[in-house]
């Protein structure tokens, strides 16, 4: 008797983690298998990760899957992936790697973003793309590579990024997708190359490098038989290339549904604040921040800001406080000091205390832009006790998220959260206040493969619309909503004027505090 197709297996390849995930054509998530990716830091700033290893990774993570799904193979209807974004893997002759590839943690194209930033046409490229200039992204780091690392640029076919290279060694075609095409090298009301902006970056010359641009919810390819062994999966089943992780993850976490398109927010140890909107409302900032990444939804986007840094202010102050009470002989873990946070948040009155979230020693990348900006308190005075700091701290993640929100335009009618944050009530209080519209949390475990194996869905013809498919991948998993009390509504808007005040005018500060 034959085996019913009836899986679709998604292939999420993050900076730490690579993972394979089997999902029912409605949706429901089986099975999921795991292995942790490797890269290596260098004191020149660069952050590398081997091609070769990257597919090895993936083949392992397939391969776990088979083990705990019965005859994955025959079920398997197609296959579908999406990875970390930004980064340049170069490919030469053969479909050989040309080095090792460069991650969007890797900093060497710092002198080369200053560069092309202070330069006439990086306004024309900003108007094009929707999205800042830094050193994450392919073309500031082929811009550098060009001047500073001819050898590789010479010996390369074709740059790629990582599900790029992924979906190379699956299929045996070079393609990338339209959402990192269009944020980096291209404009997001076409979704295709730019030659503005090519020549924004000084890469005019070098446009033979860039692949063909597909998109995975009308193109797949099948599955090599050299794959198939790799992988143990079946050659020929189709394989379809996702978007860029971000806006894989927003999509399946919620930031489109029921046909409209709300805001969807992972509040982790970085905070990542996405806003699905027309192309005809995008709203971009004076500071040249953000992104704009296309869905796969036609003419729909989202808009993107980012915090360096999000829970990790409060993982601070709470083992700050783990560390004191060790003083005095009285044990306390860093997970005992977060089981107790909505705990400290009922203790503290809501007061006036300002907190600006800028922990981490990278500064800040959204809304603004500035390494040296550093964390502060506003407002405290002696009657004030460690309840009030978690307050201020927790409060300070929703000042953040909407400041983020806000130099997108009108703040979202809706908000989904996802990532542990989420689990606190004070937190989700706090974020609905802050932007004064209902949240809603996102129970779906792991949302980047779920949005990239809703694209092979509606390849496969198994919805025929991106929307229909939501209606039962997305929808179901969004918790009730919770709204924000009328005066918490008040009082944030007041505290959040405070807020952007302070920001602004602590910055010269910053300047000195970092001088050597």
């Amino acid at each position: 008797m034959a085996e019913t197709m009836d899986l679709i297996v998604g292939i999420d390849a993050g900076t730490s983690v690579m993972k394979a995930v089997a999902f029912t054509l409605a949706g429901r998530q089986i099975a999921s298998a795991s292995v942790r990716n490797t890269y290596t830091t260098g004191d020149d700033g660069s952050v590398t990760q081997s091609l070769d290893q990257t597919w090895l990774d993936c083949t392992r993570a397939l391969r776990g899957l088979g083990e705990k799904v019965d005859n994955l193979a025959a079920r398997t209807t197609a296959i579908a992936v999406t990875a970390q974004g930004d980064g340049t893997w170069l490919v030469g002759a053969g479909n050989r790697p040309v080095g090792d590839a460069w991650l969007w943690l890797d900093a060497r194209a710092a002198p080369t973003v200053e560069r092309l930033a202070a330069s006439e046409a990086d306004r024309q490229r900003f108007e094009a793309t929707g999205t800042g200039l830094n050193t994450c992204q392919q073309g500031a780091q082929l811009a550098h590579m060009d001047r500073h690392c001819p050898d590789l640029i010479a010996g390369a076919e074709t740059a790629m990024h990582c599900k790029d290279w992924l979906y190379l060694n699956l299929t045996g075609v070079r393609a990338t997708d339209p959402s990192e095409v269009s944020f980096t090298f291209g404009n997001f009301r076409t979704r295709r190359y730019d030659g503005d902006v090519l020549a924004a970056l000084g890469l005019t010359h070098l446009r033979r490098l860039l692949p063909e641009v597909i998109d995975g919810t009308e193109i797949s390819h099948p599955l090599t038989a050299e794959a198939a062994a790799a992988s143990g999966l079946k050659a020929g089943t189709p394989v379809c290339l996702g978007y860029v992780d971000m806006c894989m993850t927003a999509l399946g976490a919620g930031v489109r549904s029921e046909g409209r398109n709300a805001a969807c927010s992972a509040i982790g140890s970085t905070g990542v604040h996405l806003q699905a909107k027309a192309v005809a409302d995008v709203v971009l900032n004076a500071e040249r921040t953000g992104y704009v990444i296309a869905l796969p939804i036609p003419d729909i986007v989202t808009q993107v800001q980012t915090n360096m840094g999000a829970t990790i202010n409060l993982d601070w102050l709470l083992q700050l406080g783990a560390d004191l009470l060790g003083e005095f002989g009285v044990a306390a873990s860093l997970t005992d000091m977060i089981g107790r946070v909505d705990q400290w948040f009922a203790m503290s009155k809501p007061g006036n205390v300002l907190y600006h979230p800028y922990i981490s020693e990278a500064g800040e990348r959204g809304p603004f832009v500035n390494a040296r900006a550093r964390a502060n308190f506003t407002g405290l005075s002696s009657r004030h006790r460690y309840p009030d700091l978690v307050r201020a701290v927790v409060e300070g993640l929703g000042m953040a998220t909407r400041d983020c929100y806000a130099a997108m335009g009108a703040l979202p009618p809706e908000l989904r959260i996802s990532g542990g944050a989420a689990r606190s009530a004070s937190l989700r209080g706090t974020l609905a206040a802050a932007l004064g519209a209902p949240v809603r949390v996102s129970t779906r475990e792991e949302a980047g493969a779920a949005g990239a194996s809703m694209m092979a869905a509606v390849a496969i013809g198994a919805y025929r619309t991106m929307d229909d498919c939501i209606a039962d991948w997305v929808t179901p998993e969004l918790g009730e909503a919770e709204r924000p009390k009328p005066g918490d509504i008040d009082r944030m808007t007041r505290l959040f004027a405070a807020y952007s005040e302070v920001r602004r005018g602590i910055a010269p500060a910053w300047d000195i505090l970092a001088a050597r």
